[in-house]
């Protein structure tokens, strides 16, 4: 499609120029344009609490780099991964260019809403979308999918300091009963782990650190249908902290035993270490009036040191084995 409309990240523009340019609707958040091969996501965090959207922004950069979380479509009731939704998850399988815009105030003289492109983005590869508890525009708590947009490698964002998540005003666990899986999408088949996806070399995002979540995510699935099996019911929480931006999500809560997960794709010293800081972080806020017990959870056997990490600081060890799971359930005396 010809166009006179140059997306420069920084330009400052409106919904109905898109529309016109590219080919798209002009209302909802997500806006595919077909024809052109584009998705455009268009971002409003200071009126976006009016429909439960309080995820939305420029998040703290991670170890991968800078970051955007956007809420999906549906104002009320369960966020699916179909619809607009779906467009967005799956605009690389698509071969669809993702743009980034938020509200730069109204048109002067107007009472449209004026538009600043960020720039290109490109959807995690690694941890595309999250589920997270929030209040529909009904006022009715639902799952939320939260997207996490990265900048194209080589592309200069245009987002300032307003464009941050806010700090929460004030503490709140929510319990997250079903973390809804995200299935993939119909008809695009894996690449092999040893290579990159055209996502992948776009966010910079190694392919070994892919393996290593990979991994984690069939180690999460496995055990929790060992956990079902044995008749035990697992659920996890969203931790929100006052004056901290994003919330703490443990990998998983076993409600049977009252122990808290925390899984690692890889069993070396570096990630127990972690993840006995996790926990640690975790186990602070999380109600315990029977006595939370934690426990990390590896693909194998760790060495004996690593072992005797784990035990002098009070966690417990479950890991994978050729049968099950070593270390489950955890001895009842502990």
């Amino acid at each position: 499609m010809t166009t006179t409309l140059e997306l420069v990240p920084g330009l400052i523009t409106t919904r109905d120029e898109i529309a016109a340019a590219f080919g798209c609707g002009t209302y909802q958040g997500i806006e595919p344009a077909k024809d052109a091969k584009k998705v455009f996501v268009y971002s409003d965090p200071s009126a976006g609490a009016e429909f439960g959207y309080t995820f939305d922004g420029r998040a703290e950069d991670d170890e991968y780099g800078p970051l955007y979380l956007y809420t999906g479509y549906g104002a009320n009731g369960d966020q699916e991964l179909k619809s607009r939704n779906k467009s967005l998850r799956y605009h690389v399988e698509d071969g669809r260019e993702l743009h980034l815009l938020v509200a730069h105030g109204k048109v002067p003289g107007g009472g449209a809403m004026q538009q600043r492109y960020i720039g290109p983005m490109v959807v995690d590869p690694i941890n595309p979308v999250e589920v997270r508890r929030g209040l529909g525009k009904d006022n009715k708590m639902r799952n939320a999918l939260v997207f996490r947009l990265r900048p194209v490698a080589g592309s200069a964002p245009a987002w300032t300091d307003e464009d941050r998540l806010q700090p929460a005003a004030k503490t709140a666990i929510e319990e997250i009963d079903v973390q809804p899986k995200i299935p993939a999408q119909t008809g695009v088949k894996d690449k092999n782990a040893e290579e990159h996806t055209t996502a992948e070399t776009m966010a910079n995002i190694p392919g070994g650190q892919r393996k290593v979540v990979r991994r984690e995510g069939l180690l999460m699935e496995a055990f929790k249908k060992h956990l079902t099996a044995a008749g035990h019911t697992h659920k996890t929480f969203q931790i929100t902290l006052a004056g901290e931006v994003g919330a703490l999500t443990p990998d998983l809560y076993d409600e049977t035993d009252h122990v808290l997960y925390e899984a690692k794709g890889q069993t070396t010293r570096s990630n127990v270490r972690m993840a006995i800081g996790q926990l640690a972080d975790y186990r602070r806020h999380i109600p315990k009036p029977d006595g939370l017990r934690v426990a990390v959870l590896l693909p194998s056997e760790p060495s004996p040191d690593v072992k005797d990490l784990l035990a002098t600081q009070g966690v417990h060890l479950v890991f994978q084995t050729e049968n099950g799971f070593a270390g489950f359930p955890l001895p009842s005396n502990a």
